[in-house]
């Protein structure tokens, strides 16, 4: 039986069966004698193993067949020596199973299972009957029907119980019930190959032993032969069968492609190699604008567009040559009505299966809208929403373009214009944002007409335009240019109803200076734009290498300053400011210096203004502030007075802007636990006058702190004396430009006097700054000015300083209360 070669038998079972029919080969092999292996038994061994071994037997409802060389097998033995059937079996299920498999252990297994079951077989009949080849020539039918019975029997439960054991272990039913199962079909099977072999041996005791084997053999050859003729028949018809399938599917494909075709969503085209339209769908005629009929009488090429035509043809031709299987690109096609149609174009090829010829295959996607909306993101991309001018990207890309000519033709000057509006945050604050994003479209208009064809405007920032003049014969053309940008914006804009005016700086950058990088030239013409500023504004200057220098200074500065604080390099001098009736002195204003570790000390003209661009006043304002009033708690606790001496210190107009100035004035005075009365604030004029409701509503929360107030270098500003009544001020200071001109200038001295008149009408009381003679100090005690400070008196000094000061006024005061002795106690303090 070949049955388990499928299957997969515990390995032990099958030793155990290979063992077996070694044993019984052995046993059978020692049994037999030479004398029987006759003429006849070969020749039914050669019939057994060369025919019968290729026929099989399928077993009904069992995963195993039968060969037919079993039947010769049982034939064998009841015609001749028993062992000799035992050596067959083994022989013919060795040459079976090569049929199918190449693994030794298989083919040992199937040979030694097939010699085991017939040793058996040959035992039990021998048992049961005697004889074995006796039992051919019995008259008794009965016992030859018992013999094949009982074949059956022994053969199906060895084969039957080794098809169960080999099944998957997975299968739900049990061995022994599966063994059963398989036993029924497979006893029935080999009950009819054994009751075959009975019916050839006893036709063999009446024909004879060769004409029945011929027969046999013949009959054999014939139900293997018919039965390949029914398997080429039943191959042909499914074959058929197949075909039939296939032309009806082929024709179910081509109704689907053709419905796919026409009804698709893109257009599709056939082509002929030529380029004429062979087929073309609906959606097709739809991007085109062409009827089915207007396209057919025509080729591509007329609608592709004649920028793109040559590289369609060309990948086209590499197409039909073999050496691309494919080709997609982005086209424009022309629409009947003459606006161009962009398409992703995908073509290959195809050949007819009836005819052989080649054609194409077009499948056309309309993306029109995809790549205005692309354009649309590459203009933005490049772009100022707002003015519609190219942004700092395109304009930094175009100047890269030109110093790329003038490094390859120096002839090729240009320059580049850095613009900036004046007052416009100003505009933007008082009108709006509206009004302000009008004035700068109104901006970008005029600067467009300002300028020449080629030359490039962009706005790169808030209020900041740069312009590239290219082309120039002249750097003097950029001067002219910038003059007629002045001229132009000076002309006023008419925004919803309104009259504005603005003026613009411009800095102005020159190609000259031999520039490699794009950011160079943009920052030194903004340096320059930024010097035109600084010297009053609504000007344009030419940047040079001292500018440079001058902007690489302050931005050393700005680096310097953020660590200034933290490295503690700043220090307080305290000037002294002085009554000029009886010379007491009457406090100190805190004044912030800065020793740099390699500059030195450095001027407060020059790093204060630094620090107020860059927010960094506020830090060291109320460093200042709190170490001031601990300062001068210090000095009121060692040298106590009535009144007590108060300290005066300035505010930036970035720390007087602050929302929670209030909340840091009061934190300082709690911490430092000063009287707010001996804290006096000094706020410039102009701050005060930036924005009156805002500056009266904070000094007069400052003032409800008990804190004293005072407007430092007044006279300077531009403020309406019918609103400083409204302020709660204590102390104007008159500027030193005025005091130290007294004396030569009788205009100056009655400015002052002016100032005295006003401060006693309103109750204020009046500090006189830079006193340094004393023809002044005669002048403004005349005048009845009431404090003083300066030169005259002491410089700013230290801490040590100042106590000196303090000590030796008190000491001259308790000794010899005279003015003179005041006078003296205060100047030797002064430092040279």
């Amino acid at each position: 039986m070949i049955a388990a070669h499928k299957q997969n038998l515990p390995t032990p079972l099958k030793w155990l069966g290979i063992a077996s029919g070694g044993g019984a080969l052995i046993i059978s092999v020692s049994r037999l004698s030479v004398g029987q292996i006759d003429v006849p038994f070969l020749l039914l061994a050669l019939v057994a193993i060369n025919i019968g071994t290729r026929i099989t037997i399928k077993i009904p409802h069992v995963r195993g067949q039968v060969s037919l060389s079993d039947t010769f097998v049982f034939l064998a033995m009841l015609l001749f020596a028993g062992e000799g059937s035992v050596i067959l079996a083994a022989v013919a299920a060795l040459c079976a199973s090569l049929r199918f498999s190449r693994e030794r252990s298989t083919l040992l297994f199937n040979s030694a299972i097939a010699a085991a079951s017939t040793f058996v077989v040959l035992s039990l009949l021998r048992y049961k009957f005697g004889a074995v080849t006796a039992l051919s020539h019995d008259t008794h039918s009965s016992t030859l029907i018992l013999a094949v019975g009982l074949i059956a029997l022994v053969q199906s439960f060895i084969h039957s119980g080794i098809v169960a054991l080999s099944e998957d272990e997975e299968t739900a039913a049990p061995v022994w019930r599966r063994w059963g199962k398989n036993f029924f079909w497979t006893g029935l099977t080999y009950f009819t190959v054994a009751a075959s072999a009975a019916v050839i041996a006893k036709l063999v005791g009446v024909a004879g032993f060769l004409p029945s084997i011929a027969a046999t053999t013949v009959l054999a050859i014939a139900h293997f032969v018919y039965g390949m003729y029914l398997k080429d028949i039943y191959a042909s018809v499914t074959q058929a069968r197949q075909m039939e399938q296939q032309v009806a599917t082929l024709q179910e494909s081509e109704e689907l492609f053709r419905s796919a075709f026409d009804f698709a969503a893109i257009g599709m085209a056939l082509v002929s190699t030529k380029g004429r339209w062979l087929q073309v769908n609906r959606s097709l005629c739809d991007i085109l604008g062409y009827t089915e009929e207007e396209l057919l009488a025509t080729n591509f090429q007329q609608f592709t567009h004649p920028d793109d035509l040559g590289t369609a043809l060309s990948q086209i031709k590499q197409l039909l040559k073999g050496k691309i299987p494919s080709h997609q690109m982005e086209k424009r096609y022309l629409h009947k009505q003459g606006h161009a149609v962009w398409v992703l174009w995908s073509v290959s090829r195809v050949r007819e299966t009836h005819t052989g010829m080649v054609h194409l295959i077009f499948q056309i996607q309309d993306i029109t809208d995809r790549k205005r909306a692309e354009e649309r993101l590459l203009h933005d991309a490049f772009h100022d929403a707002l003015t519609g001018l190219p942004n700092r990207t395109l304009f930094v890309d175009h100047l890269k373009l030109a110093i790329a000519r003038m490094q390859r033709n120096p002839e090729q000057i240009f320059a580049v214009l850095f613009l900036d509006l004046d007052r416009f945050k100003i505009i933007n604050d008082s009108l709006g944002h509206m009004i302000g994003d009008q004035l700068l479209v109104g901006i970008a208009r005029r600067l467009e007409t300002c300028l020449r064809p080629g030359d490039t405007v962009a706005r790169v920032g808030g209020d900041e335009f740069t312009i590239l003049l290219e082309d120039m014969q002249e750097e003097t053309e950029a001067i002219s240019i910038a003059e007629r940008i002045q001229k132009e914006i000076s002309v006023p804009f008419n925004l919803s109803g309104r009259e504005v005016f603005t003026t613009v700086s411009i800095g102005i950058a020159p190609s000259s200076l031999e520039y490699v990088q794009s950011d160079d030239i943009l920052r030194d013409a903004d340096t320059a734009m930024y010097r035109a500023k600084t010297l009053g504004k609504a000007r344009h200057e030419v940047f040079d290498k001292a500018m440079h220098a001058v902007a690489m200074n302050l931005l050393q500065m700005e680096t310097d300053l953020r660590r200034a604080l933290e490295r503690q390099e700043f220090f307080i001098q305290y000037q002294p400011i002085v009554a000029l009736d009886n010379f007491n002195l009457r406090g100190f204003e805190a004044l912030v210096r800065w020793q740099h570790p390699e500059r030195g000390l450095i001027s407060p003209m020059d790093f204060i203004p630094v620090a107020e661009d860059t927010g960094q006043i506020l830090p060291i304002g109320q460093w200042a502030l709190q170490e001031a009033c601990r300062q001068m708690r210090r000095w009121q606790r060692r040298f106590p007075s009535d009144p007590p001496l108060f300290i005066s210190v300035n505010l930036s107009s970035r720390q007087f802007t602050q929302p929670n100035l209030i909340e840091q004035v009061k934190e300082i005075l709690d911490e430092t636990k000063l009287d707010p009365r001996s804290l006096k604030l000094e706020i410039t004029e102009s701050v005060v006058m930036e924005n009156i409701d805002t500056a009266t509503e904070m000094l007069k929360q400052l003032r409800a702190l008990g804190v004293q107030l005072s407007i430092d270098d007044f006279g300077t500003g531009y403020s309406s004396l019918s609103y400083l009544h409204r302020f709660p001020i204590d102390t104007l200071k008159v500027d030193r430009s005025f005091v130290m001109r007294m004396v030569d200038n009788n205009e100056n001295i009655e400015i002052v006097r002016t100032i005295l008149m006003l401060a006693q009408n309103l109750g204020m009381d009046v500090v006189a700054e830079g006193v340094e003679t004393k023809e002044q100090l005669a002048l403004l005690r005349k005048l009845g000015c009431e404090n003083g400070q300066g030169y005259f008196f002491s410089r700013p000094v230290s801490v040590g300083g100042a106590e000196k000061i303090i000590s030796d006024t008190y000491s001259h005061s308790e000794s010899s209360p005279d003015v003179q002795h005041n006078v003296r106690a205060i100047r030797p303090a002064m430092v040279a």
